[in-house]
């Protein structure tokens, strides 16, 4: 195999590996001491490439609070990442949506603890509708369905 044959596969395979050695997304997220199923959540996310950092507390409802999720919006956990707060159990293609468009809003949240959602016991039994959490004291809104 000639040179210029040999740099342009390596140059084809390094261009290709790039993604896998991206620096893993960073998220914090917080959680009930006594809540395992969001130790299921984090571990799902783990399994998707993120570095999660769980921090019980028994202040979730605050936090949530300050992050500007109303309190009939919120999640089981709140998670911060790149400047966002996602509240509940959001699958992992909707965070990286979120993390890709980046629009101009405080973050998401999926209400509740839906059955069969990622760290979520059960079968999905309807469709997770996921709201936009606002900076500007607007109501939520649809961001994304699955």
């Amino acid at each position: 195999m000639n040179l210029a044959i040999r740099v342009t596969s390596l140059t084809a395979l390094l261009a290709f590996a790039t993604p896998a050695l991206a620096e893993p997304l960073q998220a914090t997220l917080y959680k009930n001491p006594q809540c395992s199923c969001c130790e299921g959540y984090a571990a799902y996310l783990r399994d998707n490439g993120f570095q999660v950092d769980v921090k019980p507390t028994n202040d979730l409802a605050e936090i949530s609070r300050k992050a500007g999720v109303p309190e009939d919006m919120e999640g089981c956990h709140t998670m911060f990442i790149d400047g966002y707060v996602i509240d509940g159990h959001v699958p992992v293609n909707i965070v990286r949506k979120l993390l890709t468009e980046k629009p101009g809003i405080a973050g998401i949240t999926l209400p509740g603890m839906p059955m069969g959602s990622p760290g979520m016991a059960g079968t999905k039994t309807e469709k997770f509708v996921v709201y936009t959490v606002t900076n500007d004291g607007k109501a939520p809104s649809v961001y994304a369905t699955e």
